[in-house]
């Protein structure tokens, strides 16, 4: 006999109001979870994945003005249509869920303990679940803030959450996106354990077909709001039937993807673009205690190189960078810059980066104030900075918030090169977009170098970006440089144990990615 499924979706269609405009979001989607399975649902930005994924936890925006038809049923309850009671009810006695910022699902305001103890009730219950999920020094981690952990352990406390009442159906949108290779790894890892021990479902959300082959027994592709294939993870990834699940696999990096022909070694000049000597930042956490972030660092950059830097959440790379940027004083040791265009930042979350209530015109204007600009000057400007990173001249009347994500980082960037910069910073400016998005900003960013002849500092935590991205990767761990070297040869002949294991960590799908190590 058939096991009745956890949840399903029967013939859903969903418009939503955006930016004062009704679009399609969902249209006649039809997909069943079964008991223990672990479905995987992939799709680009605004293919409708974590829309769908609102409907099955009964939290679409009211604000939104939703229009629908169809059903999302969990545990028997039209998510769609029940009583605020009856959701609540199915929320938290069905339900659990792991979004993919954490931050904005735990309060910063409350201590770790707290916020399991309402989902457990007790403190030796919430120690159990933190020892379940694999977080060390469970009782010690009660006590501390969210911003006091890194992205991996505030993961793994959203998971002690998500399975505090026993659900049925773990609902992980994109839990993985944010984190390096290694501590990636081990969520998903987690999220097996937790279906094997607690016999639950998952539907696990992401953009990345590489990492839902990890764990998925089946595959759902969204796009556009059409569900266009489903089936068995290997015959999805390995015989895709339809045309965009093959483009989704063919926009993959990996560690075998062609490397831009125009770059190479960097020949050694007498000064270089950035010198770090004995760098060291120090943070103190509490009156007893100090955490080293940065623990005597050496690097030279030559004028024209880029120099990749990688390493797991906490290893100091984006504390390195914000140095180099003059956003944090170092405790010790120090920071040269030749060249005379100084050094501009990009960000990871380019909408936090971004003035949300400034046009892209005022944005962009500001970095052009010293020059004292006529307006129809100013304007061109404007329009040649943004056609130099492929944004149309319109988008300088819109706002943040009415752009996509690609678009944000294309702003930023186009801000941070409209008055050339010696050195480029970036970090991690891809790892929150989708592979196609994240293709197009790194052949951006490629091609900024090269025409501008900027020096780059690219902090990524994927191995694969490393490589395309860097003549030189520099590994770092516990705030050292551990390893650093030819692009290439650190990927197909790593001298550390810990660089094997980032590179081991890496999500493939066999018989497909050429891993390039040897």
């Amino acid at each position: 006999m058939t096991e009745t499924p956890v949840a399903v979706v029967d013939d859903l269609s969903l418009s939503l109001v955006r930016n004062g405009r009704r679009s399609d979001v969902l249209r006649h989607v039809s997909l069943s979870i079964a008991p223990g399975e672990i479905l995987g649902l992939v799709g680009e930005s605004g293919s409708g994945k974590s829309v769908l994924a609102l409907a099955l936890l009964g939290l679409l925006p009211h604000s939104a003005q939703p229009e629908l038809s169809g059903s999302a049923v969990v545990t028997g309850v039209d998510m769609l249509r029940a009583e605020p009671a009856e959701l609540r009810r199915v929320r938290r006695e069905a339900l659990g869920a792991v979004f993919q910022d954490p931050m904005t699902s735990l309060n910063p305001t409350m201590r770790v303990g707290k916020q399991i103890g309402e989902a457990t009730g007790d403190d030796a219950e919430s120690i159990r679940l933190l020892t379940t999920v694999g977080v060390r020094d469970a009782a010690l981690r009660l006590r501390v803030f969210p911003h006091e952990l890194s992205g991996g352990l505030r993961q793994r406390v959203m998971a002690a959450i998500a399975v505090a009442g026993r659900p049925r159906l773990i609902i992980a949108d994109e839990p993985t996106t944010a984190l390096d290779v290694t501590v990636q790894a081990q969520l998903l890892a987690l999220l097996e354990e937790l279906r094997d021990d607690f016999g639950c479902s998952v539907l696990l959300i992401t953009h990345d077909l590489g990492v839902a082959d990890q764990i998925a027994d089946r595959l759902a592709v969204l796009y556009r709001g059409d569900l266009v294939e489903v089936g068995p993870a290997a015959e999805v990834v390995r015989h895709p039937e339809h045309e965009y699940t093959r483009s989704l696999l063919a926009s993959r990096l990996s560690l075998g993807t062609p490397r831009d022909p125009r770059f190479g070694p960097t020949t050694a000049a007498v000064e270089p673009a950035v010198r770090v000597r004995g760098l060291r930042r120090e943070f103190r956490q509490g009156p007893r205690r100090t955490l080293t972030a940065l623990d005597g660092v050496d690097l030279e950059v030559p004028p024209g190189e880029a120099l990749a830097i990688v390493g797991e959440s906490g290893s100091g790379k984006s504390t390195l960078l914000r140095i180099v940027a003059g956003l944090e004083s170092a405790t010790s040791g120090s920071v040269e810059l030749g060249g005379a265009g100084g050094a501009q930042m990009v960000f990871q979350d380019a909408g936090s980066s971004l003035t949300p209530w400034l046009t892209v015109a005022e944005m962009l204007g500001e970095r052009l104030r010293r020059e004292r600009l006529g307006r129809a000057e100013l304007r061109r400007r404007v329009a040649d900075a943004l056609a130099a990173v492929g944004l149309a001249a319109e988008v300088a009347k819109a706002r943040p918030g009415e752009l996509s994500g690609g678009q944000r980082q294309r702003v930023a960037l186009a801000r941070a090169t409209m008055v050339p910069p010696s050195v480029l910073l970036c970090d991690e400016p891809t790892s929150a977009l989708d592979a196609s998005l994240a293709k197009s900003v790194l052949t951006l960013i490629r091609d900024l170098r090269a025409r501008l002849g900027m020096t780059v500092l690219f902090v990524t935590h994927d191995l694969a970006v490393a490589r395309l991205m860097g003549d030189r990767i520099a590994v770092m761990q516990h705030g050292r440089v551990v390893e650093l070297g030819d692009a290439e040869h650190v990927i197909a002949s790593p001298r550390e144990s810990y660089t094997r294991t980032l590179l081991a960590a890496v999500p493939t799908i066999a018989g497909i990615d050429d891993r390039g190590v040897a």
